[in-house]
C-alpha cells in the first residue's frame, strides 16, 4: 500500500474509532439519566445501546465508572460552552449569573438529558476543572474584579451558588408545579442578593431579558 494509501486508511480507522467513543458517550449520557439505572446496567446493554460491538467497549474505557465519568463530563462541558455562547455579548458580571442561573433551572424543560445529569452527578462536579465549575468560578471572579460582586471567598461562594441550583432541580423534579419564569427569575435574584447585590438591583437584574438559548445538540 501507498504511503497516501496508507494515510487515508489510517484517518477512516481515527473517525471510525473517534465515532465509537461518541456513540458510547452518547449511550453513556442517555443512561445516566435515567432514574436508578446505573446499578443494574451492563456494558453489554451499553454496547447495545451505542449500537458498537461488546468488545469495542475496553478499545476506549477501562470500565463502566470511566465512561460514566466521561460522559457526564462531556455533558457538562456541552452545556458550559451553551452558556458561554448565550451570555457572550452581556457585558454586566451580574446578568451572566442570572442569565446561567434561569437558563439552568429552566433546562428541566429546554434540555432534559443534561438537567437529568447535572442533578444526578452535578454534586459530585462542584469544584471540576472542566465543565460548569470553571466558568462559574470565572463569572464571579470577574464580577468581584469589577466591583460589582462582594464576596470573601469565590470558592465558597461557587458551594452556594452551585448549591442552590442543585436544590432547585431536584424540587423541579420532584415537585414539577413550582417550575417556571417566577421561580427561576426568584431564584436568579436570591443569587445575586448571595454576591452582594442590593434587593432592588438584583430583582432588576434578574428580571431583564433572557437570552436565546441554542437548541440542544442533536
Amino acid at each position: 500500500m501507498s504511503e497516501h494509501g496508507s494515510s487515508r486508511a489510517g484517518t477512516r480507522f481515527e473517525r471510525r474509532r473517534a465515532q465509537t467513543r461518541r456513540s458510547l458517550i452518547a449511550a453513556a449520557r442517555v443512561i445516566l439519566a435515567e432514574e436508578n439505572a446505573l446499578p443494574e446496567t451492563s456494558i453489554q446493554k451499553i454496547a447495545e445501546q451505542a449500537d458498537v460491538g461488546f468488545g469495542s467497549f475496553f478499545n476506549h474505557f477501562d470500565s463502566k465508572a470511566a465512561l460514566f465519568d466521561a460522559a457526564v463530563a462531556d455533558a457538562l462541558e456541552e452545556y458550559g460552552q451553551l452558556l458561554d455562547d448565550v451570555t457572550a455579548e452581556l457585558d454586566d458580571p451580574a446578568e451572566v449569573i442570572a442569565a446561567n442561573v434561569r437558563l439552568t433551572i429552566g433546562m428541566v424543560e429546554t434540555h432534559p438529558e443534561l438537567a437529568k445529569i447535572l442533578r444526578h452527578r452535578g454534586m459530585a462536579q462542584m469544584h471540576s476543572e472542566s465543565g460548569l465549575a470553571p466558568r462559574a468560578l470565572r463569572d464571579i471572579e470577574i464580577g468581584v474584579a469589577s466591583g460589582r460582586f462582594a464576596v470573601d471567598s469565590p470558592d465558597i461562594t461557587l458551594s452556594a451558588v452551585g448549591g442552590a441550583l442543585l436544590g432547585l432541580l431536584e424540587l423541579e423534579s420532584r415537585h414539577p408545579e413550582v417550575a417556571g419564569p417566577e421561580t427561576s427569575e426568584r431564584t436568579a435574584a436570591l443569587v445575586l442578593r448571595m454576591l452582594g447585590l442590593s434587593p432592588e438591583d438584583a430583582d432588576d437584574v434578574a428580571r431583564r431579558p433572557l437570552p436565546q438559548a441554542p437548541a440542544a445538540r442533536a
